[in-house]
């Protein structure tokens, strides 16, 4: 893996792909058959699960476990402490166990703290706020929040809200 820097204390799968560029801080996991993509940040304490993709140029904070079944494309933020989930019914033990297929779509932003429920897509250049449980899909260029969350705004490629009819 060239042209990566991986941080001593970091694990890193001897099949994960990790992209040119590409930072992988203090206690990073990744597993097996992950794919990294190029110039992205994964922060101290991450979690990349078993089968997960991440594109270019995004940046996932600390504290951020990024389950199987989630996919992020490019130039995504992740803020810290937000949680993933990636089955609609959890249990310890269950024979008939699915994971359910989350998208982080090109250039949105999830907040700090934030839980993005299984199942869901977030549009391009959307943006969850901070502390926001996401239960269903979030449309392109729309500010989401609350619990459960709620569009409040559109916005623009940068984040900023403009006038415009919520999809």
């Amino acid at each position: 893996m060239r042209d990566v820097f991986i941080h001593p204390t970091a694990n890193v799968a001897a099949n994960a792909v990790i992209g040119v560029g590409t930072k992988v801080w203090i206690n990073v996991q990744i597993r097996e058959d992950a794919v990294v993509g190029e110039n992205c940040i994964l922060a101290k304490d991450v979690y990349v699960d078993a089968e997960v993709t991440i594109g270019n140029r995004c940046k996932v904070q600390n504290g951020v476990s990024v389950y199987s079944g989630v996919r992020l494309g490019d130039d995504v933020f992740v803020g810290p402490c937000v949680s993933f989930t990636n089955d609609r019914i959890p249990r310890a033990f269950n024979d008939t166990w699915e994971i359910s297929e989350t998208v982080v779509e090109n250039g949105a932003s999830i907040g700090a703290n934030a839980t993005i429920i299984c199942g869901v897509t977030i549009g391009e250049f959307a943006m969850v706020a901070a502390g926001s449980v996401v239960t269903r899909d979030v449309p392109p260029y729309t500010l989401v929040m609350g619990n459960p969350a709620r569009p409040v705004s559109c916005i623009d490629r940068m984040g900023h809200r403009i006038e415009g009819e919520l999809q």
